[in-house]
């Protein structure tokens, strides 16, 4: 009887140890595949039982949540959401989280290990703290008069603080509700249905995702290109490009707009936008220094990030002369987004040093305690600084002078560049109308802001599209929105 006692005991104490080394496979091999396992919902379920973080603009929350009482239990809130959606994506629990609410998850969901108390503490607890708060850089008052100047328009407006590269502005139009994308259900389907399927694509963000050739606007890379390279080293003298300008290697003649553009100078082509003075210029400068330069602006970098990524803008980096020529008046496969396009004015307002550009100031636990601050970097010295100074002084005559006085203001020098970009087959397309610009308070040390414009379908007569008519005085509303704070 007792050696049958003895077999019984060590037989159970077989099976407790065969137990716990199970539950050990269990807890610490077979954990993240279990978590992961798409039938286990304890994690999402665990995702949405506390109060997700806030984003905020000029220190209020633009998000917020609501208690549902389900076992989703909070559902993701928007103030102005049609407004703030470029900056803020969705945070949904059908179909996942965009742009900022994606970047800054983990933060706003509470499972970033610098809010824990103590390192790996989130790991041992298998828990999660509140979520903490975004802070972004966009200013409410300038991001306001880029949506209400688009109007519902097709289009983007980017605005950049040039000195230290914060994204003061990010809007893309038409918009959407990210609010209609929160919860579960039929209603949250339909809207995803929807918003997916129109013509319009209002999720699309046209601001830092979508490309758009940027026509004459792009003179000014070209201009600073010229300069640095110094195939023009005065800019009032003229240039031995003849107008009509034959394309290289080709019959093509590319015509103007304007009158005076034979053997303009560098001055007059910017001022009037010349297309066969830049493409001359471009072909001049060569494949090789005209890519160093754009390359240096940020085109053909497909690791911007602000923190969520950035299209890349596109120049080719082979091509043939009459290509060459093309590209450089922001035509053949020339495209950028609309903060690219911020970045230019942005480096030339800033004297050639291209702030890096960011969209979070700092991030908080739920406390205001700190835990994460964007420090302001360079991107890379674009152009000499003597260079930015005569491409500054271009800008300005454009606005005073030239195609952009739309763009002027009073008690401020304003820097622009229009752009009428032809696309489509055949540039079948209602051109695209552009405006770059930058202004700085005439009591002021520097530039208060650079700014990008793009209207899609500008509501004019197709003669009459033109960056200065229809972007400029948007570009000029959001630079009044930044001087006036």
């Amino acid at each position: 009887m007792i050696r049958q006692i003895r077999h019984t005991a060590a037989f159970c104490l077989v099976l407790l140890v065969a137990l716990l080394v199970n539950a050990g496979r269990i807890q610490v091999v077979d954990a993240d595949s279990l978590d992961d396992n798409p039938a286990n919902r304890r994690q999402t379920v665990a995702r949405f039982e506390q109060r997700r973080g806030d984003i905020l603009v000029g220190g209020k929350a633009v998000t917020g949540s609501v208690d549902t009482g389900e076992q989703l239990r909070f559902e993701r809130t928007y103030a102005d959401g049609p407004l703030y959606a470029p900056v803020t994506g969705y945070a949904s629990q059908t179909y996942g989280t965009t742009l900022l609410e994606n970047a800054e998850d983990s933060l706003l969901t509470g499972t970033n290990p610098l809010l824990a108390p103590l390192p790996f503490w989130n790991d041992v607890t298998r828990g999660r703290q509140p979520g903490g708060r975004v802070a972004t850089t966009v200013r409410a008052s300038m991001q306001r008069a880029a949506f209400d100047g688009l109007a519902g328009r097709r289009g983007a407006v980017a605005a950049i603080q040039p000195s230290s590269g914060r994204i003061l502005a990010l809007v893309s139009s038409p918009s959407y509700n990210p609010e209609q994308l929160s919860g579960t259900g039929p209603a949250v389907t339909a809207a995803w249905t929807a918003l997916t399927g129109a013509e319009a694509q209002p999720m699309l963000n046209r601001a830092i995702r979508q490309t758009y050739p940027p026509g004459s606007a792009f003179k000014i890379v070209t201009a600073a290109a010229a300069l640095d390279a110094g195939v023009v080293t005065d800019v009032d003298a003229p240039t031995s490009v003849p107008d009509p300008y034959v394309l290289p290697g080709t019959t093509t003649t590319l015509p103007n707009e304007v009158d005076g553009c034979d053997r303009a100078s560098l001055a007059f082509a910017i001022t009037f936008s010349c297309n066969s003075v830049m493409a001359g210029l471009g072909v001049k400068v060569g494949a090789a220094d005209m890519l160093d330069t754009v390359e240096k602006f940020g085109f053909n970098d497909t690791g911007i990030r602000i923190p969520s990524g950035v299209a890349a803008s596109n120049f080719d980096t082979e091509m043939s002369d009459d290509q060459l020529a093309l590209s450089s008046i922001g035509q053949f496969d020339t495209r950028a987004t609309p903060l690219q396009m911020a970045m230019v004015a942005s480096a030339v307002a800033n004297g050639g040093d291209l702030r890096r550009p960011y969209l979070v100031d700092r991030t908080t636990s739920a406390d205001g305690d700190p835990v994460s601050r964007t420090a302001e970097r360079t991107y890379r010295q674009v152009m000499d600084p003597s260079t930015a100074r005569r491409v500054r002084q271009l800008m300005v005559d454009v606005v005073e002078e030239g195609t952009g006085t739309n763009a002027g203001i009073d008690g401020a020098t304003v820097g622009g560049k229009t752009g009428t970009a032809q696309h489509g087959i055949g540039n079948a397309g209602v051109p695209y109308a552009w405006f770059i610009a930058w202004a700085q308070a005439d009591d002021a040390g520097e530039p208060a802001v650079a700014v990008a414009v793009v209207v899609e379908d500008a509501e004019a007569d197709r003669s009459d599209i033109s960056g200065g008519g229809d972007a400029a005085p948007i570009a000029r509303a959001v630079m009044e929105a930044a001087l006036a704070e």
